[in-house]
């Protein structure tokens, strides 16, 4: 594969480093088969195009540097430390890097060190096709984008990390209950929550009052505002 020369520019946050239509998708991982099923997986959807993929760290930087993806996913067991994360993004600061976690890095901790590294988005290694997909699209647009199968783990602690199982000072999110914010977040009424969650109208407002209780929030745009502020919901793009 023949890599297209590509202008090193600095771009605005939420903005592709190619003029293409299309995101450009690599991927730094040890399991062929895993390798194969995400480049099937990118082919098949539109918007994504693949870049290529490798299972060690001097092929993934050839990678980068030739070929230029928009979005490096690298399995967590190949960076526990996310040196080689902080080298990608130090030397190419529009790679948008997101991390494919394992069951063992599944802590505060692990994210807030690959955050620090420069990781721009976390995604269970086991996550369904579309979650991918999403992290994919969310990642180049979000300050920090947490898989919704992540983030009720999580929430922001005062010096801007990531500390397990606090959201605010009545405990944590339950996975329901980030489900209902994200769907606030995204406009829906109550009924149409209730229609997309297939629970009942009542059970939503008893998930609702949770979310206000735990988020210290006043109704429901103040829960949407808080949740963005420490990071349980992505960023809006810039605009």
């Amino acid at each position: 594969m023949t890599a297209s020369p590509i202008a090193r520019q600095r771009m605005a946050p939420g903005v592709l480093r190619t003029r293409q239509a299309t995101v450009g998708v690599a991927l730094l991982d040890p399991v062929p088969l895993f390798r194969e099923g995400l480049s099937a997986l990118v082919a098949r959807t539109p918007g994504l195009h693949w870049a290529g993929s490798t299972r060690n760290h001097r092929a993934a930087a050839m990678l980068q540097e030739q070929h230029r993806p928009d979005v490096l996913l690298i399995d967590s067991a190949l960076d526990p430390l996310g040196h080689f994360t902080r080298m990608l993004t130090d030397s190419d600061h529009e790679l948008v890097v997101v991390v494919l976690l394992r069951d063992a890095h599944r802590t505060a901790e692990f994210a807030n060190r690959m955050f620090r590294r420069g990781a721009r988005g976390l995604v269970p290694r086991h996550a369904e096709p579309a979650q991918v997909v999403q992290a994919i699209h969310q990642a180049p647009i979000a300050r920090r984008y947490l898989d919704p199968a992540i983030a009720p783990l999580m929430s922001m602690t005062v010096d801007g990390g990531l500390a397990p199982h606090t959201t605010g000072h009545h405990g944590q999110l339950t996975r329901r209950e980030y489900e209902v914010l994200q769907l606030i977040s995204e406009g829906l009424e109550n009924r149409a929550i209730a229609r997309e969650l297939f629970v009942s109208v009542e059970t939503v407002r008893t998930h609702i009052k949770g979310i206000l209780r735990k988020l210290s929030a006043r109704d429901r745009a103040h829960a949407v505002a808080v949740a963005f502020r420490m990071g349980l919901l992505a960023c809006a793009p810039d605009r």
